[in-house]
């Protein structure tokens, strides 16, 4: 397993390497930057600019300017924010807590629930059960994301059953700790239960699937054959269904984090999802890069755990990761 997890981080460099490049690349290729914004203050001298370029190496050919951040980005040395006039380190520290806080609840309900309703539906092929998880998989993949924020933010405002933007209430500080927890955990409802509708529609297609494509092999006709009991049949199932969906989970945690980001824009929710359109409407050079950074790492951390989780319930993909 070391080697396996060896292997796995060292491929993990020139994925951090082409990320990053790539797109300091494309914001550097954009038209001006923040301190051109500058330019429109009468308050603020062509001196000033030149001299904040050179404080920040913005005089500096792209490579070279690129290389400087990231080898300061490697200690997580993420430079200066020049909207908040701050570290961008942080700033990212701030609002990453919250950004977990949504994708690995999310996640893991997502997860649960997919694997549920995706295994229920493939054992009961083709019954009213099977078409109705049909109905709800089909109807959530059609609808985006922040659509999904939008008509839920309209529900709650209707009927004023749970708050909307924000992640604590006003008299947070005068509740009791449990109280504290139920306000927080208030606040998470909408965009959880947003993230989690969408993700596990997906998923559960191809828990369904796969299922469905057990049942049907040779294997499993033997095994009728000899009159083995459904619950032997589900116990096998659920052993071959693990690989496909733990497979999945990586490219679900791409998308959780991409989603989240939309939803905490729509419903106010204090991540790094508004943090970074922040960043990029005002062209924050290295808070845009910062948070690339940071968003890159978790996905490569995330994979990492999926990858790790596979080779567990299969020894066969370490083994064949390691002689490659």
């Amino acid at each position: 397993m070391f080697r396996f997890l060896f292997f796995r981080l060292l491929q993990a460099i020139p994925t951090v390497v082409g990320v990053t490049f790539l797109s300091f690349l494309l914001i550097k290729l954009a038209p001006g930057d923040y301190l051109d914004q500058l330019k429109l203050n009468p308050q603020v001298s062509p001196q000033t600019i030149e001299m904040l370029k050179k404080q920040y190496g913005l005089d500096q050919p792209i490579i070279l300017q690129y290389l400087k951040w990231l080898k300061s980005a490697i200690l997580f040395d993420l430079g200066y924010s020049f909207q908040y006039h701050a570290p961008v380190a942080d700033l990212i520290k701030e609002r990453i807590g919250n950004t977990l806080l949504l994708t690995v609840s999310s996640a893991i309900l997502s997860w649960f629930f997919a694997f549920f309703l995706g295994f229920v539906a493939g054992m009961k092929e083709g019954s009213l059960l099977d078409k109705l998880i049909r109905l709800f998989s089909y109807t959530f993949m059609s609808v985006p994301s922040f659509f999904l924020a939008f008509l839920l933010i309209l529900l709650s405002a209707k009927t004023g059953i749970l708050p909307v933007g924000g992640i604590k209430s006003p008299n947070y500080d005068n509740l009791s700790t449990v109280g504290k927890v139920v306000d927080i955990l208030r606040h998470m409802a909408l965009p959880v239960l947003t993230l989690t509708l969408i993700s596990t529609a997906g998923l559960l297609r191809l828990v369904r699937s796969s299922v469905i494509e057990f049942l049907n092999s040779p294997v499993v006709v033997m095994l009728k054959a000899k009159g083995v009991s459904q619950w032997v049949l589900i116990k096998h199932a659920i052993k071959n269904v693990l690989n496909p969906f733990t497979t999945l989970i990586g490219f679900e945690i791409a998308g959780l984090l991409s989603g989240a980001a939309l939803v905490e824009i729509v419903l106010d929710w204090p991540g790094l999802g508004s943090l970074m359109l922040n960043a990029v409407l005002s062209q924050d050079l290295y808070l845009v890069m910062g948070g690339l950074y940071i968003g890159t790492l978790m996905l490569i951390v995330g994979n990492l755990i999926a990858d790790l989780l596979l080779a567990w319930i299969d020894p066969r993909v370490r083994e064949r990761e390691v002689r490659i």
